[in-house]
């Protein structure tokens, strides 16, 4: 890319320091910043040196020397942040999840598509290098698995992020941690159309603060009899857990933290070659790169519809 884009960011929490760490580090430059307060916001612009702040998301997208927007704001404001950067025109990259049910993930791709705007969805794990190896594999019809359980467990009972910040929002299971992995389980069963599953949820007793369960269990089922099974949990006071195990015909798979494992030993780690980039920041790499040629996004708002899907088939069940 010949000129550095200008880049508006959405938010200054946790995720939103991270995207502007890595849109500097990628030569673009971070020309605007948009928060909930005041004075965190100005913090954030002056910490990273970004020459406009406010809290005016409108004024923002008003601004022609804005070339693309990021928002790393929180969840259930995405889906109306995200719809304001389509309708001016700004191409932006939306922090997962891109809505808070699937008809209204449904609207955004179709308004970005009538309308041509560049959209990204941060469905950052389809980054992670082992996953994406396995990914390509499936979609190049090299590998098949029949059955493959997901599972995300983290702490989460109270409004703490994994930085220790404490957040102004609560975080939703479902809707942002199990999306990752319900998505990386569609692909590695190489679904596309999520009719084609059928889907059935298990969970604790809805959380007294958020009325929400802390513990889920989703399975999809594919008309040829394969499983995807994907268990999240916010209850988990040990070390995350993040990994898949994949068993299909010729040998099972694991997948641990972006280590790839099966019986004959390990295939990929990411401790052994420093020379892949992180996930986040290939992700990003690609946003700016799709904007500089304006060309569609890697994820767009259509590739990450099958997961809205069957998570919203799990929220009513839930209900």
């Amino acid at each position: 890319m010949p000129d550095a884009l200008r880049i508006a960011i959405v938010g200054y929490g946790q995720v939103a320091r991270l995207h502007a760490e890595i849109t500097l580090a990628e030569g673009q430059v971070l020309h605007r910043v948009v928060g909930r307060l005041p004075e965190p916001t100005a913090d954030f612009a002056k910490e990273f040196g970004i020459a406009h702040h406010g809290i005016s998301l409108d004024e923002a997208l008003a601004d022609d020397a804005v070339d693309a927007v990021i928002i790393g704001s929180p969840n259930d404001a995405h889906a109306d942040q995200a719809r304001r950067c389509i309708l001016a025109r700004k191409p932006v990259l939306v922090e997962i999840p891109l809505a808070m049910s699937a008809g209204e993930a449904r609207e955004l791709a179709d308004l970005a598509r009538v309308r041509g705007v560049t959209v990204m969805v941060a469905h950052t794990h389809r980054y992670l290098t082992g996953l994406r190896g396995l990914l390509d594999d499936v979609a190049a019809g090299t590998r098949r698995f029949d059955s493959v359980l997901a599972r995300y467990l983290l702490l989460r009972r109270d409004r703490v992020g994994s930085s220790g910040y404490v957040r102004s929002w609560t975080d939703d299971l479902l809707w942002h941690h199990m999306n990752h992995s319900t998505d990386i389980t569609l692909g590695l069963l190489g679904v596309t159309d999520a009719a084609t599953v059928d889907v059935q949820v298990a969970h604790s007793h809805p959380d007294p603060s958020s009325g929400k369960p802390l513990d889920i269990t989703l399975t999809m089922t594919t008309e040829d009899g394969r499983v995807g099974t994907v268990v999240g949990s916010y209850t988990n006071e040990t070390p995350q857990v993040y990994d898949y195990y994949l068993a299909g015909v010729g040998r099972t798979v694991f997948v641990e933290q972006n280590v790839v494992r099966h019986r004959d030993g390990i295939a990929y780690d990411p401790n052994e070659h420093p020379e892949d980039d992180e996930d986040r920041v290939l992700q990003n790499r690609e946003f700016f790169y799709a904007v500089a040629a304006g060309c569609p996004a890697a994820i767009s708002p259509d590739s990450i519809l099958p997961a809205m899907d069957v998570l919203q088939r799990a929220q009513d069940l839930i209900r």
